[in-house]
């Protein structure tokens, strides 16, 4: 809940996150402490400001700025003039916030319209970045994956879309999406080029935030960018912010009293759906542990793509990477490993997607016969395929999910 507060001492107004911590569990309570830290340590003009941190028994506030004009997407529908020069000022304001958060070795994790703000409904207000619920602190360079949010700026519609979220997440994957005609004929090439290279799946060859800002059509708008005005990029802005809030409301229905039953058959549903997921995730884990490489396979699609420590910051597609692992180390450790899965949370997405976060503790002994713990934080992303569920993407920060020794 974020509610409107006032400083007394100088009349100052701010926005209060207020959060009931009395049922909050550990982790939950690390993510609020983490969120407060990475705050803390973020101060610039496009990014909304912590201002304190208040703890009371059931209870915790984080005062930041109050920041009133609202969504950055909604303000560009109402406006009566709206030209690429503008998406480069809007995305120049984006890129400094996002170059200022990598520049402490963070990552937002949660890049989306309902997250990029303004200060105020004043003309020309400043866009601010809000919401660091998912952020996290993490080392080595960083790569600028919001050519998105670019593309939607400058057309109104994302460059992948389908209903369909498997064939959604092969598009992304594949980086499957083009500039069609009409309404990219009047787009300048440099902010095609500034699109292909935020968009490169290739981590390593992706420009970062810091690229991005030295690019002709952000730092050389007013000699690069059209001045024409994009009356269809407005008209399909207005479209997508519309489906944006469909979609939030479906995601959060009201059910009439005489809906009882069907509210009761949808909790159900989804109480099932979660224990299915949580019950395939230990499978696989424990196909990890016993070295089983071709049980793992069955759990896992053939397109796996994973970004763990092991591989050193790169995002890894396929089989092979893991093969090596269990060829060459877990079907040779005839030592007993334990793993205990911690804080599990489900979110069910659909009749045939769900993602699952959870904290992965693996007790082993090592060379040396001494016994150890490893911890890290995981997250899978499932889905159903001809009624079988798929591991399809799997993340992992902290220590390495395999022993090593």
């Amino acid at each position: 809940v974020v509610r409107r507060c006032v400083k007394k001492s100088s009349s100052q107004e701010y926005a209060a996150k207020i959060i009931n911590t009395k049922k909050l569990s550990a982790r939950d309570h690390q993510k609020l402490e983490r969120e407060a830290r990475i705050c803390r340590l973020l101060k610039h003009p496009n990014i909304v400001r912590l201002h304190d941190s208040i703890s009371e028994e059931g209870f915790h506030y984080l005062v930041f700025d109050l920041v009133t004009g609202g969504e950055l997407f909604e303000d560009i529908v109402a406006r009566e003039y709206y030209s690429e020069a503008d998406a480069s000022h809007c995305i120049h304001q984006i890129l400094e916030s996002v170059n200022h958060i990598h520049q402490h070795d963070i990552v937002h994790r949660d890049l989306k319209p309902e997250n990029l703000l303004l200060a105020s409904k004043c003309k020309g207000a400043a866009v601010k970045l809000a919401d660091f619920g998912l952020a996290i602190e993490v080392q080595g360079e960083q790569q600028a994956w919001f050519g998105v949010i670019l593309y939607i700026l400058l057309v109104g519609y994302p460059p992948f879309w389908d209903e369909d979220q498997h064939k959604l997440y092969q598009q992304i994957k594949a980086g499957a999406y083009d500039f069609p005609s009409p309404e990219w004929d009047t787009v300048t090439p440099e902010a095609k080029n500034l699109i292909n290279q935020m968009l490169t799946i290739n981590p390593a060859k992706r420009i970062t935030a810091d690229q991005a800002l030295k690019h002709p059509w952000v730092c050389q708008r007013s000699t690069v960018a059209s001045m024409m005005h994009r009356q269809e990029t407005v008209e399909c802005l207005r479209k997508f912010n519309a489906r944006r809030k469909l979609k939030v409301s479906l995601c959060y229905p009201i059910f009439p009293l005489k809906s009882y039953a069907q509210l009761n058959c949808s909790f159900f549903f989804f109480a099932v759906r979660k224990q299915e997921i949580i019950k395939i995730t230990e499978q696989l884990i424990e196909a990890i542990n016993n070295g089983d490489f071709e049980a793992y396979t069955k759990i896992c699609d053939p397109g796996l793509t994973s970004f763990e420590p092991e591989a050193l910051g790169n995002l890894v597609e396929g089989m092979d990477f893991h093969k090596f692992y269990f060829e060459n180390l877990l079907s040779k450790n005839s030592k007993p490993i334990h793993t205990t899965i911690l804080n599990p949370h489900v979110h069910v997405i659909g009749e045939d997607a769900a993602c699952i976060a959870y904290i992965r503790l693996t007790q082993y002994i090592d060379g040396q016969g001494r016994p150890r713990t490893t911890q890290s934080e995981e997250t899978r992303v499932w889905h159903r395929r001809d009624g079988k569920w798929l591991n399809v993407h799997y993340h992992c920060s902290g220590a390495p999910a395999a022993p090593l020794q």
